[in-house]
């Protein structure tokens, strides 16, 4: 049973829903009609506004925060699903057309937008310690000086069965659990909100995280096709917009090289290499990097023809750059699945690797299985994360609701994929046609080096297999974090993304 549930647990982030690119119609049961998940008051749209100062860069600023819903309606005005969001206004604004607008989405699918909202981009954020661990609770909020609310306007959506938003009495949820329905909810919420707060002649711009790097990159083209709303930048935080970069099937070699110099990094925190290898973490992912890419992809892809010596070369290597024995990479076959790396790096030790963040430990009932019982990286966030946000909404906020707060939920599933049965997810299409048509277009993608969820070689790989175009290469950009997949818990990677993802807004309006 275990290797069922963790699967399915560590997809809810992650993005890959328990399907390996493809799906099955899943639609609702005329015979069982949906349960309604509200009452009648959530048919009606919810405001609350209030006023507040932070500090950011030395500088006080005014904004409203408004915590509200939005009712999402067919043209017949017949409501489909009451969404949830936080937008944070800068006070006195003195041109709306000249003052971006950033909305921001986690992943999943099933995540609402907590991660993002209080991690790095809002004006309040969970007090965690500088290397993203959490101190016994209570837990607290703290002024975000590191906040974007000095850049840009925010507002944080929560897809539908996501924090508070829900389908209305009823109406089947299921509809909006998919890829397509996805992009359509969440686009049209972009283009009400838009059209509702005279936005359309602002500066455009979409964050997302993990699964939502994916809708990101989606809703780009949707919303330049079905709205003429044609974006100024688009940033995507641990990122995949191939599932073929992080699917451990038998027929796919991709993941087993993307993930190497993850695995790399990883050994390196832990003291686990050998100390004639680079002690400087850059110089020695660059090694790896070119192994993985070079020698370690080649042999992976020879299959059976590998000669013995040249497998016996690779296996050392492997064992020499991964901490583990040679004799584990050769039982593997040179391929090391994610799950059975962070249960075997620290086996002899009965301890076991974060996923979302390999700096991070957990325990085990026992050292014997092949995969973890749990992420301790999720764990070590989740509390602090949960605690302040229901807190926040309603004494800060002052919005109030007495549906739980689904700050990551499995009701999403199954996400059905329709349009990719039979193969691999991707989105990165999609955008490559939108970044043509809108040759202004520019893409930031942040990774963490010790992310094992989304590895950060699968962003440059992604990246470098997007844009054939030299004009559209030249508008992504990459940078790169000593933190996980959240690597805004870690408080060096916090600042520096601060700086990043201003730089980029300022480069993106300037043009």
């Amino acid at each position: 049973m275990r290797y069922y549930v963790l699967p399915v647990f560590i997809a809810l982030i992650l993005c890959v829903a328990g399907n390996s690119g493809y799906s099955e119609d899943k639609g609702g049961d005329s015979d069982n009609p949906p349960k309604k998940e509200a009452s009648e008051d959530d048919q009606k749209e919810k405001i609350s506004r209030t006023t507040h100062s932070v500090k950011i860069g030395g500088k006080k600023i005014g904004y409203t925060a408004t915590a509200g819903t939005l009712l999402l309606k067919k043209e017949d005005d017949k409501p489909e699903a009451s969404m949830f969001y936080v937008a944070y206004t800068k006070d006195n604004a003195k041109d709306l057309g000249t003052r971006p607008v950033t909305f921001s989405f986690n992943g999943g699918p099933g995540s609402s937008s907590v991660w993002l909202h209080l991690g790095v981009l809002g004006p309040r954020r969970v007090d965690l310690n500088d290397d993203g661990t959490a101190s016994p609770p209570p837990y607290r909020l703290v002024d975000n000086e590191y906040s974007l609310l000095d850049k840009t306007d925010l507002i944080f959506i929560d897809p539908v069965s996501t924090g508070y938003s829900r389908a209305v009495p009823g109406k089947d949820p299921k509809k909006f659990h998919g890829l397509e329905k996805d992009l359509e909810s969440v686009g049209e919420f972009i283009r009400l909100y838009i059209t509702r707060n005279r936005r359309w002649s602002s500066p455009k711009f979409l964050i997302g995280e993990s699964y939502g790097s994916m809708r990101a990159a989606g809703l780009a083209e949707h919303l330049h096709n079905r709205h003429g709303m044609y974006l100024n930048g688009i940033m995507l935080v641990s990122s995949v917009i191939d599932f073929q970069t992080i699917r451990f099937d038998r027929s796919n070699n991709l993941p087993y090289i993307l993930f190497l110099p993850t695995y790399a990094s990883t050994a390196w925190y832990h003291k686990k290499l050998a100390n004639d290898l680079p002690t400087d973490l850059t110089d020695l992912l660059a090694e790896v990097e070119a192994f993985a890419l070079g020698d370690y992809a080649t042999a992976l892809l020879s299959g059976a023809s590998i000669t013995d010596d040249v497998r016996n070369e690779i296996a050392s290597k492997v064992s020499r750059y991964t901490g583990l024995s040679r004799e584990y990479v050769e039982r593997s076959n040179l391929r090391i699945n994610i799950f059975r790396f962070v249960k075997e790096l620290l086996r002899d030790e009965k301890r076991t690797i974060g996923r979302f963040d390999s700096r991070i430990v957990g325990h085990d009932r026992d050292s014997a299985g092949e995969s973890p019982e749990y992420d301790p990286s999720y764990e070590e966030v989740r509390g602090p994360l949960s605690a302040t946000l229901n807190d926040y909404l309603r004494t800060e906020l002052e919005f109030e609701s007495d549906l739980p707060y689904e700050i990551l939920t499995g009701k999403v599933h199954p996400w059905r994929y329709d349009k990719f049965k039979n193969r691999y997810v991707e989105v990165s299409e999609r955008l490559r046609r939108t970044m043509n048509k809108n040759p202004s277009l520019k893409v930031l993608i942040c990774a963490g080096y010790f992310d094992l969820a989304t590895p950060h070689l699968a962003a440059v790989y992604s990246a470098n297999h997007l844009a054939w175009n030299p004009k559209v290469r030249d508008n992504i950009s990459l940078k790169f974090y000593e933190g996980g997949h959240m690597m805004y818990f870690h408080k060096p990677s916090l600042i520096k993304m601060k700086y990043d993802l201003e730089e980029f807004i300022d480069n993106a309006v300037s043009e």
